[in-house]
């Protein structure tokens, strides 16, 4: 069946965009010329966006016939009038496609919104998105998170939404003055909201108008951007996205020390929290354009902390005023583990410290099953190959971004069903701090495992010797997680003794002219160090 996965794409692939540019006001934005041609141009394919996201088991033809009908009453939203806005008009072009929807008792039944079809208008989008697939065919959760997948990561960490938007922001155009990015940080978020709520066409044509203003406003943006600007969409917005961060500004004339020196700290933060905290939080971030988003959030957290407690006391300067070592201490500490992870893995070697990874995390994280613990740390590892032979500043922000998706994954199967205490607190007490909070996990003490024999624990298969080197890596390291479950207080030596033995087993007995004997005979002193090993 031909689906229109790549047009739908387009769409979430809005929200990373989103992030590092500038501007939505999307009334404002109508009076771009640009904005009406890319309109004009492009409705079809628009209203096509927004029927494939819903209708996603029909064919390409199926999807055009329903296009072509909702396309005349769609063309109002070419001729608006001055006092017409865009998102009224692209809402009402929702309504109208929901109500065909549901006048089509076979249509609605295809695609299980029948329940949807009985709510009134309010509701119904809700219902709608609801019962959509955002990715259809998608079974491994914990593949690296794709835009479409965003929208649900982000539901877990709203409050921290517009901060995380101004750091990306600040980053990039580190000479925008504070009222410009906090601004844009509101209407970014506003625009993220429409994305993620499925307005399809509010979305599409919104990110356009938010092109246009980036474009039109190089001069006081970005000076990195010009030739992104001369680009078609979605071409200019992706390479937007991928632009150097604007040269960092003189910014002597304003230490940041005033935030940790000032004696009037605390009226600021009593008087005006949110602007006060989001000002520290936009000069950090343009004075360190070096760190990663999760590390600024840190540092954000523990100043905001630090100041909930000091202005509280009598004389709070002498508690803030010891603020710049706390959050140089952040980002120190965020390196170091960053930096003993990579060292780590050059000690140890790729395929050991993959190793390594699957013992770590199946004593954090016992419940999960041996397949979703061996794809989790894969992507971990695949990470550190990717992260490690960087320059050291480049690989701590890398392995930072990584991490942040990685763990993403991690927390969305928790929410879908939890794995433990630990791992929730984790997901669940703070967005900036969950990578550091994942690193210092030890052992699930809680966990019981179900006793199995060696035989339940290795598997013996001559199916083996046809397997392809990843294919053998992950069966042996499915037996060094369940045994890491039966004995979580086994030695490193002991494992990779039992784990070592059976790779020999398996290369030894493959290349054996009688294949059968072979793992019988040497299954058998292998079960019998292993069954030790459970009984130890």
């Amino acid at each position: 069946m031909k689906t229109i996965r790549s047009i739908s794409f387009l769409v979430f692939f809005s929200y990373i965009q989103c992030q590092t540019l500038q501007r939505s006001l999307l009334d404002a934005a109508l009076q771009h010329i640009n904005s009406q041609n890319y309109l004009e141009e492009n409705l079809r394919h628009i209203t096509s966006i927004m029927v494939a996201q819903f209708l996603q088991k029909s064919t390409y033809e199926e999807v055009q016939t329903v296009v072509k009908e909702l396309v005349g009453l769609a063309e109002k939203c070419k001729v608006l009038k001055s006092h017409e806005s865009l998102s009224e008009c692209s809402h009402q072009l929702m309504t109208v496609f929901l109500e065909h929807v549901c006048n089509n008792q076979g249509m609605a039944d295809k695609h299980l919104f029948s329940e949807c079809c009985n709510i009134n208008n309010t509701a119904r989008l809700k219902c709608f998105l609801l019962n959509k697939k955002d990715d259809a065919g998608y079974n491994d959760i914990f593949q690296i998170p794709n835009p479409e997948q965003i929208c649900e990561m982000d539901k877990e960490n709203q409050v921290s939404m517009k901060e995380r938007v101004l750091v990306l922001l600040t980053k990039k155009q580190p000479k925008a003055s504070f009222s410009e990015i906090a601004k844009l940080a509101v209407d970014v978020k506003n625009l993220h909201q429409t994305c993620c709520e499925g307005n399809t066409a509010a979305c599409v044509l919104g990110r356009s108008q938010l092109m246009n203003y980036t474009c039109s406003n190089q001069s006081i943006l970005s000076s990195k951007i010009a030739p992104c600007c001369v680009l078609t969409e979605p071409f200019r917005g992706e390479c937007i996205i991928n632009s150097e961060n604007d040269d960092k500004p003189d910014l002597s004339c304003l230490p940041i020390s005033r935030f940790t020196e000032d004696q009037f700290v605390c009226q600021q933060f009593t008087d005006k929290q949110d602007d006060f905290l989001h000002e520290f939080l936009y000069e950090y971030s343009r004075r360190h354009p070096e760190l990663a988003v999760p590390v600024i959030l840190r540092v954000d957290t523990v100043y905001r902390n630090l100041l909930g407690k000091c202005c509280k006391l009598e004389n709070p300067l002498e508690c803030y005023g010891h603020g710049k070592e706390m959050l140089q201490r952040v980002v120190r500490e965020s390196r170091e583990h960053v930096k003993n992870h990579c060292d780590l893995r050059e000690e140890l070697g790729e395929s050991d410290f993959h190793d390594r990874l699957v013992v770590l995390y199946t004593k954090k994280a016992p419940q999960l099953s041996t397949q979703e613990l061996v794809m989790f740390t894969k992507n971990l590892a695949a990470a550190s190959t990717k992260c490690c032979p960087l320059s050291d500043e480049q690989q701590f922000v890398c392995m930072e971004d990584s991490a942040k998706l990685i763990l993403g994954a991690l927390c969305r199967r928790h929410e879908a069903e939890p794995i433990n205490a630990a791992v929730g607190h984790c997901c669940d007490n703070s967005y900036a701090f969950r990578k550091p909070c994942f690193d210092d996990l030890t052992v699930d003490g809680t966990y019981v495992s179900p006793h199995s024999s060696c035989d339940q624990v290795i598997d013996f298969k001559e199916e083996l010797c046809k397997a392809q080197e990843e294919e053998f890596q992950t069966e042996k390291r499915k037996l060094l997680s369940n045994l890491v479950k039966q004995v979580p207080l086994a030695t490193e030596m002991q494992l990779q003794s039992v784990t070592e033995d059976f790779a020999h087993l398996v290369r030894k007995c493959c290349q054996a002219e009688t294949r059968g004997p072979c793992f019988r005979e040497e299954g058998f002193k292998l079960m019998a160090k292993c069954q030790a090993l459970l009984e130890g």
